[in-house]
């Protein structure tokens, strides 16, 4: 059977921060399923920030994205046809073949998930990606320990809100966040179970940051201001999880004018991607998975309709319009 279907393509290297202009959307036909192959209907796409780096064309962790070519990011979605003896139709699997209605994909190129066990979208967000991130940078990263004061950048995204949660379940004693806003504020505290957050645009992060000094865990996403002021405030012999630095993702930003005290303070700075840290997969699934479903950890999704919303979802990452997992639902 013959598929058409839609899919975005990147066509422009942005320049500084991306336009709708940099991306267009065109019709494809899919071709017949060869041996071992299935046909999945997306039902929900992954907006992440990451995505923004893989639209410049240099050697990185991983491969740029094409011009003229689809683009790819998490996705779940419905086998509609199957040529796999262990794929079979009905299922819901996790793929990378996202800003697309449909893909034709090999059957190790998708992972079926039990959506008895949590909703499909959920595997983009607190049990997918961004959920293992903050798992990784919590325990194989920055080592938290029972009684650790934490402090996490950007808190109310995907992974930021899933940080503050699985540190207190891994023993901090004190988790703060910052966001962008007094509502992600007052949900990080009265719903997430942070012990302090505060907005970061009411002031310096310094000086917010100040009043919850020593940290002994920083969980960054952000960069920039953020970074320099967490090195300001830790501790002797704090750990720094480096995830993301979204305040330079379009422009840069200038690096911490204090790292005289990483010296002075025994610090440990360490970068991580989390697709390095698979064989930590199965650890974090059979933990978190019975958290969320006894309703221990929680999580929001920001969900925008209709592929036609894609690129202004994830132009929407850098200006904080998501709160928890920004997702794009397919009808």
């Amino acid at each position: 059977m013959t598929t058409t279907t839609r899919q975005i393509q990147l066509t422009a290297r942005p320049q500084g921060t991306p336009t709708p202009a940099d991306f267009r959307t065109v019709e494809a036909t899919l071709p017949d399923l060869a041996e071992g192959q299935v046909l999945v209907r997306n039902t929900y796409l992954s907006v992440d920030p990451y995505m923004r780096g893989r639209m410049n064309d240099v050697k990185s962790y991983v491969p740029p994205y094409a011009l003229d070519a689809p683009l790819e990011g998490g996705a779940v979605g419905v086998v509609e046809e199957s040529t796999s003896g262990s794929v079979p139709v009905g299922a819901t699997v996790l793929h990378m073949a996202g800003w697309r209605e449909h893909a034709v994909l090999g059957e190790r190129e998708v992972r079926v998930v039990d959506t008895d066990a949590a909703p499909a979208s959920a595997y983009l967000g607190a049990l997918g990606m961004p959920g293992l991130t903050a798992w990784v940078g919590l325990t194989a990263i920055a080592h938290l320990r029972e009684g650790d004061t934490v402090f996490v950048s950007g808190a109310a995204g995907a992974v930021g809100s899933m940080v503050g949660q699985l540190a207190h379940k891994l023993g901090a004693a004190k988790v703060v966040g910052s966001a962008g806003s007094a509502a992600k504020v007052s949900w990080l505290v009265d719903e997430l179970g942070y012990d302090a957050a505060f907005d970061y645009s009411e002031g310096p992060v310094a000086r917010q940051l100040a009043e919850h000094a020593p940290v002994d865990v920083y969980f960054d996403n952000v960069g920039g201001d953020h970074l320099e002021a967490a090195i300001q405030h830790m501790g002797t012999g704090g750990r720094l999880a480096l995830c993301g630095a979204i305040a330079g993702y379009d422009h840069p930003v200038p690096g911490p004018r204090n790292l005289m005290l990483v010296i002075a303070k025994r610090l440990m700075l360490r970068g991580f991607i989390v697709s390095d840290h698979g064989d930590l997969a199965g650890e974090f699934y059979r933990t978190v998975a019975p958290w969320l479903a006894s309703g221990d950890i929680t999580y929001r999704e920001t969900v925008l309709d209709g592929l036609d919303r894609t690129v202004e979802g994830f132009l929407g990452l850098a200006t904080g319009a998501n709160t928890g997992k920004m997702l794009i639902k397919l009808g």
